[in-house]
């Protein structure tokens, strides 16, 4: 049996249908038939697992998959890898297959976290930031999310996002989303892309909401937020 199919067996053995068919619902455009339902804790334990496999690489290779299940446990083994490089090469190999926002969104590469690998980062997030995939441009806005809104903040990237110009619905939410996190993060220079209006009228008010929603928001600023909708 290859490690493919092996790997395959383990996933079935640990479906859980009920999780399944609360998954589906979350998931617009997956079919049923492909998800397996296979919970979050248990896809991470397996993860863990299996990125010790000296064999592993066979499945990862295995694209596409033909299961949901099978992309999030490969996003998650992906995740775990050391290797800045070697990373990058599953990534760019990896993306092209991701078509929904969950499998996006547990993409967390644990060597971004690293500072001495900042410089890379920023190229590649500007690289994916310019696809024309949906969730090629939403991870790209996560990962300048996830790692450039705290010490390595630059005024700069707010306008990187301003600037992304897609239709999608997951690529607007994620530009909320950004823009939300920032005014939580960096109120002062983010404000003014809310003032002079400088996002989408849907994504404008959608940032509003979110930050509106946040605890990290203060009530003077919510108040103020909620003057600028539009």
């Amino acid at each position: 049996m290859s490690t493919a199919a092996t790997v395959r067996k383990r996933l079935f053995d640990l479906q859980d249908v009920s999780y399944k068919e609360f998954q589906c619902k979350l998931i617009p455009g997956i079919s049923t038939d492909k998800v397996i339902g296979v919970r979050t804790p248990a896809l991470r334990a397996l993860a863990k697992e299996l990125v010790k496999n000296e064999h592993i690489q066979d499945f990862l290779d295995t694209l596409p998959h033909d299961y949901y299940d099978e992309y999030n446990l490969h996003g998650f083994i992906l995740s775990l890898q050391k290797d800045y490089n070697r990373v990058i090469h599953l990534l760019d190999r990896f993306l092209p297959y991701v078509d929904n926002w969950a499998t996006c969104d547990l993409l967390s590469p644990a060597v971004f976290k690293k500072q001495k690998n900042h410089a890379a980062l920023l190229l590649d997030i500007q690289r994916w930031m310019s696809s024309d995939e949906p969730f090629i441009i939403r991870f790209g806005i996560e990962m300048l999310m996830s790692h450039f809104l705290d010490e390595d903040f630059k005024e700069e990237y707010l306008a990187w996002v301003a600037a992304i110009d897609h239709p999608h619905y997951y690529v607007r939410m994620m530009v909320a989303w950004y823009f939300a996190t920032a005014l939580a993060k960096q109120y002062t220079s983010t404000l003014p892309y809310i003032e002079r209006k400088q996002l989408q009228d849907w994504t404008h008010n959608k940032t509003i909401q979110k930050a509106i929603e946040s605890f990290r928001i203060t009530p003077e600023q919510k108040c103020y937020l909620r003057t600028l909708k539009v």
